[in-house]
This record gives structure tokens, C-alpha cells and sequence, in this order.
């Protein structure tokens, strides 16, 4: 038999199937692909679920991140790939981002920027558009709530004073945090950045509500304007 010749899953060892080798030896020993072959369950006649998702891995240069972008239709592009197969992925993907998103929260007390970008990052880091968040804190910092204030596109997002400090006096906020993403993946501050964050932080000085910094969220890194001296 040829050396390239293809063997089915069904064919390998106990150890080299995905699933037998989640059972007998844990989630943390398989790869992304054999990760990915257990979603798709199957591949096709020439090539093996591991060796297929080890494909589209590649398509993205083995980037989680990036796979996760990937849509229905992109996906479905891939020979051994339908509707349903797709459906898994993306699913999948989302309830990992999801999941990270949820074990951010659990650091319930700011304490610093990093902690802010762990939180945002993965709610608005990877967008398309950009959106502008509020997180509204008590006294001792700790996040009372969050809240999408504005959805706008990849050019910028509106925002209503009137809305932002009403939530806070509503929720008895003392202290809050603005956030938003830049889809374009720049750090720098547009001038209407700027702008916003001085007339938030005016409005909450008259009220007695601390405007603490503004983050610029982009899907690896952040740029606070309390750490660079802007406030």
C-alpha cells in the first residue's frame, strides 16, 4: 500500500481518535484540529475529520481568533464542509468566546486597565463595527453593571450624555468607566475620542459621578487614557 494512501478514522489506533482520545487521556492533550475534528464528526472519502480541520486551521494560519470570524458561507467553502458542519464551528467558537467573556466578569473589582481589557476584549474586541460600552461601579470599584450605550459603524458610534448619567443615578453608580472598540485595529485616539471623554467627564464631575478612564479595545491590545495621562 501506497505511504499516502488514507485511512480512516475508524481504521486508527484507540489512542489517535479524537474522541477515544478525550476519554482516556483528557480534553488538554488534543489539538485544536482533533478539537475541531470531534465538532464535524466526519471528513470524506479522500481526507479524515482531523486532517480536514487541520485544513481550515491553516486557512487561518492555526488562529482561533481568526477561525472565529470565519462565516457561514466562508466556512462552507471548505470540500467535506456543509451547512450543518459549519453550524457546529461556529457555535463552538461562540460559546468559547462567550466562556471568556464570563470568566473575565468574575474579576469583579477594577483595579486597572488590564483587568478593564480583560472584561471588554472579548465582548467588543473582534467586531466589525464599533460599539461604545459603559461599566458603572460602586464606591469600593466593583462593577455594579454594563451596557452597550451605541452601535455604530466602523466610522463611530454616537453618544448620549443624558443616556450614560441617567443609568447611573438609576443603578447608584459613583463611578464608571467608557469604553469602545476600533475595528481598524489603531490604538491612537481620534479627536472625537477625545472630545466625548472630556464633556463625559464634565457632566460626571457636576454630578458627582467619576468618569476613571477610557479604553480603546482593539482584539489584542488597549490604550487607556488614565495610564497615558489624558485625564
Amino acid at each position: 500500500m501506497a505511504e499516502n494512501s488514507f485511512f480512516p478514522i475508524t481504521n486508527w489506533s484507540e489512542d489517535d481518535k479524537p474522541r477515544e482520545k478525550l476519554m482516556l487521556k483528557g480534553k488538554s492533550v488534543l489539538s485544536d484540529a482533533e478539537l475541531i475534528a470531534i465538532l464535524i464528526g466526519s471528513g470524506s472519502r479522500n481526507e479524515s475529520a482531523v486532517d480536514l480541520s487541520k485544513r481550515i486551521l491553516a486557512s487561518v494560519d492555526n488562529n482561533l481568533n481568526a477561525l472565529g470570524k470565519l462565516s457561514l458561507s466562508q466556512l462552507m467553502q471548505f470540500r467535506g464542509i456543509g451547512e450543518a458542519k459549519a453550524i457546529s464551528i461556529i457555535a463552538a467558537l461562540e460559546l468559547g468566546r462567550r466562556r471568556r467573556g464570563e470568566d473575565a466578569v468574575e474579576l469583579k473589582k477594577i483595579t486597572s486597565s488590564k483587568i478593564i481589557f480583560e472584561i471588554m476584549q472579548p465582548i467588543i474586541g473582534e467586531l466589525p463595527h464599533e460599539e461604545f460600552w459603559i461599566i458603572y461601579m460602586n464606591n469600593s470599584n466593583k462593577i455594579i453593571s454594563k451596557s452597550q450605550l451605541s452601535k455604530g459603524g466602523i466610522t463611530g458610534t454616537l453618544v448620549d450624555v443624558r443616556i450614560v448619567f441617567k443609568t447611573a443615578l438609576e443603578i447608584g453608580a459613583t463611578a464608571l468607566i467608557l469604553c469602545h472598540n476600533h475595528p481598524s485595529g489603531t490604538l491612537i485616539p481620534s479627536d472625537a475620542d477625545k472630545q466625548i471623554t472630556r464633556k463625559l467627564k464634565l457632566a460626571g464631575d457636576n454630578l458627582e459621578i467619576k468618569v476613571l478612564d477610557h479604553l480603546i479595545v482593539t482584539e489584542t491590545s488597549y490604550y487607556s487614557f488614565a495610564d497615558e495621562g489624558i485625564f
